[in-house]
């Protein structure tokens, strides 16, 4: 069962409806990269109950689409967030990440940055999964990054764990909680109470961090480098 809902107004909204027998409760989401909004409801929901629910969101459903056309650009004289810091983006001869500033050549400012924040954001997210999988007796077998649209990390079940490049724009917190996240699943696959249990062991400050997560998400998502 699919449809979609349109929402008029200023800017109109559509949004893909999407039944689930795992989802047990209506739940909506706007993508940061591409503005796709999209409600997915429980197997027995209906039409009338999530269109309800959509419609009470739509003032919500307005004001992220409208920030995500809001982009956010990297130029000197701005700022950049790097592990939750924002810092001064200046012009350099050549890429630098510096304890107090970005240096970035003016003409390839975007490219130059995110050049110079994935190799970072590796060797934290390495680390911190090391850490983990070591606090369990566990192995993964190996790390890649990303930019997708709607997680910001899985475990398969050969044990490759994928994390989003864009933790390393969040404060180093809640880089953790992904890695301890993602590294929990190496032993439960699943989001069941034992799950959260040894999520929570790993992480003993999760929930606060998982609540930032969910509120600023947007804001990690809407920089683009070109």
């Amino acid at each position: 069962m699919g449809g979609s809902i349109e929402i008029q107004g200023d800017p109109p909204v559509s949004v893909a409806m999407r039944w689930s027998n795992r989802a047990r409760r209506v739940s909506l989401r706007v993508s940061m990269l591409d503005g796709r909004a999209i409600v997915t409801a429980p197997a027995d929901a209906t039409h009338f109950e999530v269109e309800a629910f959509v419609r009470g969101k739509a003032d919500w459903l307005r004001s992220q689409v409208a920030r995500r056309m809001e982009r956010a650009e990297v130029t000197p004289g701005g700022l950049l967030p790097v592990e939750g810091r924002r810092l001064p983006v200046v012009a350099g001869a050549r890429p630098r990440l510096l304890s107090d500033r970005v240096e970035v050549p003016a003409a390839r400012a975007g490219p130059a940055a995110l050049g110079l924040l994935k190799p970072l954001a590796r060797d934290k997210l390495v680390a911190a999964s090391d850490r983990h999988a070591a606090a369990l007796g566990l192995s993964y077998s190996r790390i890649t990054l990303r930019d997708p649209r709607s997680r910001w990390g899985s475990c398969s079940r050969d044990r490759k764990l994928m994390y989003s490049w864009r933790l390393i724009l969040a404060p180093p917190e809640v880089l953790d909680y992904v890695a301890a996240h993602e590294v929990a699943h190496l032993k439960e696959m699943n989001h069941g109470p034992r799950f959260w249990a040894l999520c929570e062991r790993l992480c003993p400050e999760m929930r606060v961090w998982k609540s930032w997560l969910r509120n600023n998400s947007a804001e990690l998502q809407r920089w683009w480098f070109g």
